[in-house]
């Protein structure tokens, strides 16, 4: 029996990468980079090594992780959102994320140009750019939809390289955003939009009790399933929508605000989710399609470059607060899960909702803008 590929133990190690990384945090090294940053490192030296599988390989637990724990995990922790502390984050962060979507379409045309994709790619070269449009404006979802109707997905080679090299340039992305603002914030301080008091709240030990335990996660697990029975009446809503607003109108509950655990469980969640996304930087899987592989990391790497430039270059001339900056690129970057995942870690819970809302405007515009730039190319 291949022990490595057994669902418990693929668990087992994903809980111990996450107390790994929470342990390394004893140390100031450790503490500066961050729980989030040392779990993905992990869990991605743990997958390439072998210990366990890619989430590229597919496994029970990694598919338990996207289609419940993720959602459970934003649900939970939007429960700690006071609506007041949204005023100021709202209009920023939304201008923030149009303003990386520029980036992502400026970046794709500049790598098209210097990349020159088509010699290796072929005819469906174009079809790979507004793949990697959609999905650097509003995550996974957008990178699936172009491929399928271009049939990009029918090409083995083509679809594996172009997946694995997504999550080998999106995921330390996702680490970049995490470390810039605060390196950003001490050599270039900005006023932050939300009080202190707001982000206070979160700093230190929270108990939790086994009543709090339980209504924490009874409340999370019927406000999945409310979502889901909602969508099935109007599939034309997104599902985050409605998790999204569930969580928002239970969170103004003072019952709900008097839980505690909720910070510590959404966290932990979220945490589980990004050492699934560590494990999908395997370097292996680019091993089989030779010169394609350079090429396409050379496309989105010059790509994601350029976003970056742009939404965090026009948001310093525009004085804007750099947790803000972060979380609207990971709204476009990897999405609604991984924008909610950067607002915890920067411990901005004013955050939390833009993130998801900006996000959830990706998915919607993201296909879209997608097949404008395949077709144009």
């Amino acid at each position: 029996m291949n022990f490595t590929q057994e669902p418990i133990f693929i668990a087992a190690t994903l809980c111990i990468s996450v107390f790994f990384a929470n342990w390394l945090t004893r140390f100031p090294w450790g503490k500066t980079v961050g729980i989030p940053i040392l779990v993905i490192v992990l869990c991605a030296i743990f997958s390439n090594i072998g210990i366990i599988p890619s989430a590229m390989d597919g496994s029970p637990v990694y598919d338990g992780v996207f289609v419940y724990l993720a959602p459970l995990g934003i649900f939970i922790a939007l429960l700690e959102v006071d609506l007041k502390s949204l005023k100021n984050a709202g209009m920023p962060i939304l201008l923030m994320f149009l303003l990386g979507a520029i980036g992502t379409v400026v970046g794709v045309l500049v790598a098209w140009f210097v990349v020159n994709p088509a010699v290796e790619i072929g005819d469906l070269a174009p079809a790979v750019a507004g793949m990697f449009t959609g999905t650097y404006i509003g995550g996974s979802i957008n990178f699936n939809a172009v491929a399928l109707h271009y049939k990009v997905n029918e090409a083995g080679n083509l679809f594996a390289a172009t997946t694995v090299v997504d999550n080998l340039i999106g995921t330390p992305w996702i680490i970049a955003t995490l470390i810039l603002p605060k390196y950003l914030q001490k050599w270039f301080p900005r006023k932050k939009l939300a009080s202190a008091a707001s982000a206070a709240k979160n700093e230190g030990i929270e108990s939790i009790s086994i009543s709090s335990l339980a209504s924490i996660l009874a409340l999370g697990l019927l406000g999945m399933t409310v979502s889901k029975v909602l969508v099935s009446y109007f599939p034309q809503v997104p599902e985050i929508i409605f998790l999204t607003t569930l969580a928002l109108i239970l969170a103004q509950f003072p019952s709900v605000q008097q839980l505690y655990g909720k910070h510590t469980l959404g966290f932990f969640f979220i945490l589980i989710f990004l050492a699934v996304i560590g494990t999908l930087c395997d370097f292996r899987a680019l091993s089989g399609v030779g010169s394609l592989a350079g090429t396409l990391i050379l496309f989105v790497g010059l790509l994601v470059l350029i976003h970056g430039l742009v939404i965090f270059g026009v948001g310093a001339l525009f004085k804007m607060d750099w947790d803000v900056i972060a979380v609207a690129s990971q709204a476009n970057v990897g999405g609604n899960t991984t924008a909610i995942a950067a607002a915890e870690s920067l411990n901005r819970p004013d955050l939390l909702i833009p993130g998801v809302l900006v996000g959830s405007l990706g998915n919607a515009l993201g296909t879209y803008v997608g097949f404008a730039v395949a077709g144009f190319l």
